[in-house]
């Protein structure tokens, strides 16, 4: 029975992977920030029959979030063989977490990035696999290591956006490079109909939900997820970046290895943690 520890797990791809997760017998840990949604998601997930359910609230937004997240994780899972980032958001304007970091980069890349490093003994031990998801906006997005905050000129929500998913992309190219023994993919979903996006905004609100109805269903984009997390011809893969159901090459900075390289030193040094 492999354990998969999964973030984002209560909204859109996120449950609905968490209930397929379940459904095929996995011991799950399931983590979102609203107590009342991860209790939702982990009761729907056990209905859904498999290995135990346990559940794990932290804001990942939060890097003494993650850290706590993380020592939680290391008290309760002797063994972790999948690690699924899967939490993630867009905001319409700029927030500036406790931390001192832009939100969405904060959310995005450097919770993924610090967990993952915080858990990496646990994850080598077991040659576990860690999925991030990614999306195609990384493709229009250019990185600017000298502007990781996005403080300078105009705040642009799908351009800040598409520079963090460009940052998930990097990171998983070059903690395959330095973690071998790991299996690290990340992927693509598709433009899935879930509460993503909704998180300020009021027009934005509104136009996700008139866009609803022509959008893929959470189910649908979870199928590549789980296919990363638990799947034996998944297990082959390294260091690649997946959209349906399938390795296809992302933008070019985003195969850039020197790039990847100093994105990971720039996020050691803001974290503490990975130099």
């Amino acid at each position: 029975m492999p354990t998969v520890i999964l973030t984002g797990a209560t909204r859109g791809i996120g449950r609905a992977a968490a209930v397929e997760i379940a459904r095929r017998g996995a011991e799950l840990g399931v983590v979102g920030r609203d107590r009342a949604r991860v209790r939702a998601t982990a009761d729907e997930a056990r209905a859904a029959g498999g290995g135990p359910v346990r559940e794990h609230v932290a804001d990942l937004a939060r890097m003494d979030e993650v850290r706590r997240l993380a020592d939680e994780f290391l008290d309760s899972y002797p063994r972790i063989d999948v690690l699924v980032n899967n939490a993630g958001a867009m905001f319409t304007s700029r927030h500036v977490t406790p931390d001192g970091f832009e939100q969405t980069f904060a959310l995005n890349h450097l919770a993924p990035y610090l967990l993952t490093n915080l858990l990496l003994e646990r994850l080598s031990a077991s040659n576990a696999r860690v999925v991030t998801t990614a999306s195609d906006a990384h493709k229009a997005a250019v990185l600017d290591l000298d502007d990781l905050q996005s403080e300078h000129g105009r705040f642009r929500p799908a351009r800040v956006y598409g520079m963090s998913k460009l940052c998930n992309v990097l990171f998983t190219r070059e903690l395959q490079r330095r973690h071998p023994e790991l299996v690290a993919n990340c992927l693509h979903p598709g433009v899935i109909r879930t509460g993503f996006g909704k998180n300020d905004g009021l027009l934005t609100r509104i136009a996700l939900t008139l866009a609803g109805a022509f959008l893929r269903s959470p189910q649908t984009g979870a199928r590549p997820l789980v296919w990363l997390a638990l799947d034996p011809q998944a297990g082959e893969l390294r260091g690649e970046y997946v959209e349906k159901g399938r390795p296809v090459a992302p933008s070019a900075q985003a195969q850039d290895d020197r790039l990847a390289r100093e994105l990971w030193e720039r996020s050691a040094a803001l974290t503490g943690v990975g130099t």
